[in-house]
């Protein structure tokens, strides 16, 4: 029967850690570890590379440093609750360490060391606040991420700006759209297709709304909400500042005869004001009251669609299918419905999709690479970008916590 079954690793006494040190084919550091510095179970566990490195037990055989540590992450491994109680332990040490390792023979600057060997062979209870960086392969802390509010309260003023500077654009398109005597819809494969569905469009909108409140929960209940907000205002106010210049350029006709587009009034720019004042307080949304016509190139319901979806499945763990089974059917059949109830062109809405989902992964592949740091250009044409990631290492991880503070009697229950 080995050692480790008959005893409780952190239980381990000086002798015991001893007898596992001969058992892995370690005797003559029996004396070093165990009789001039005491090493018992529990100090075997914390045992790191760099404690065998230094003073001072300052071993100097490589080959047996390296294979201790195999052995002693072996432990490491079979005993996680005891690791884990060590991470608050040793969090302000590996702080304290210097700015330079020695990495395979030369000393670089420890960032250069990660995704090396020497990093990987560190201890594992790094493990519960450290992640591999999947495109770069090295190491980020997701409790170093700083949620830098004041950016936070910034991308939701520039998100609310920028839907006030859409509601005024929608007041001037409308103004400007077309006559429906003179010019009748345009040829469009789905529009001729499929015959108009009344409820089709408020449906549409349920969808959203429902979407939307998926993505409020994941925001409350993520540990780094504030930077998931942050991204979402800055993707969204971005999209729709493009859809500000789109709509503007060209004024399409009216896509079905249903649409009662009033008729023309020059309102002064007061009345203009006040008209977009009621659609970004409605949201922009027909169940609200709002109805809008020239503001057709392209769909904003596409877009707020897509990019609820695509933060519900970026944003939660890859195993919770069904949810990300159900966004996509609500972000699939708010697409089909706007089309359905004939509020848009077909080449709306793929404009929407398509700018939409290009623009979240491009966003999020410089966000993860940081290949912006890299890029003069990202930085020029995409300022807000580099305003917002600067601070974010890598990947934001999807971990989970509760967002308020528990009652103190379920504290006591809990312990």
């Amino acid at each position: 029967m080995s050692v480790q079954a008959e005893w409780g690793v952190s239980g381990w006494s000086v002798e015991q850690v001893g007898r596992w040190l001969e058992a892995e084919g370690f005797p003559d550091y029996v004396p070093l570890l165990c009789d001039q510095h005491r090493l018992d179970g529990l100090s075997l566990l914390s045992l790191r590379e760099a404690d065998l490195r230094t003073p001072p037990l300052q071993m100097t055989v490589l080959g047996d440093i390296k294979r201790l540590m195999l052995a002693v992450n072996r432990l490491q491994c079979k005993n996680p609750s005891i690791v884990q109680e060590l991470v608050l332990t040793h969090s302000d040490e590996r702080e304290a360490e210097g700015s330079t390792v020695q990495c395979n023979g030369r000393h670089e600057h420890k960032d250069e060391c990660e995704g090396t060997a020497y990093s990987r062979l560190q201890t594992p209870f790094q493990k519960s606040s450290e992640h591999w960086h999947p495109y770069t392969n090295r190491k980020w802390r997701d409790t170093q991420l700083d949620p830098e509010y004041w950016k936070t309260a910034l991308s939701a003023v520039y998100v609310m700006f920028v839907c006030g500077v859409t509601a005024f654009f929608m007041v001037i398109v409308h103004e400007r759209v077309p006559d429906m005597h003179t010019y009748p819809p345009l040829p469009d494969i789905f529009l001729d297709s499929v015959p108009r569905i009344p409820w089709a469009f408020a449906m549409a909108e349920v969808c959203g709304l429902t979407l939307g409140i998926m993505l409020i929960l994941v925001l409350l209940l993520h540990r780094h909400r504030s930077i998931l907000f942050r991204r979402l205002c800055s993707l969204t106010g971005t999209v729709f500042l493009l859809r500000c210049v789109t709509m503007l350029i060209t004024s399409l006709s009216v896509p079905g005869v249903h649409l009662q587009c009033s008729e023309k009034v020059y309102l002064d720019s007061w009345g203009k004001i006040q008209r977009a004042l009621t659609i970004w307080s409605g949201l922009g949304m027909t169940l609200t009251g709002v109805h809008t016509c020239g503001d057709y190139m392209f769909s904003g319901h596409t877009v707020v669609l897509t990019m609820l979806n695509f933060f519900i499945t970026e944003y939660t763990p890859r195993g919770w299918y069904f949810l990300h089974t159900v966004s996509w059917v609500l972000n699939l059949f708010g697409i089909f419905f706007i089309l359905a109830g004939h509020e848009h062109y077909s080449i709306d809405v793929f404009v929407a999709f398509y700018l939409t989902t290009r623009l979240f992964l491009y966003y999020h592949t410089l966000a993860n690479t940081r290949a912006y740091q890299r890029s003069r250009r990202a930085r020029i044409w995409f300022p807000l970008f580099s305003f917002f990631e600067c601070n974010v290492e890598g990947p934001v991880p999807n971990r989970y916590c509760w967002p308020f503070p528990r009652p103190h009697l379920l504290k006591i229950i809990i312990g």
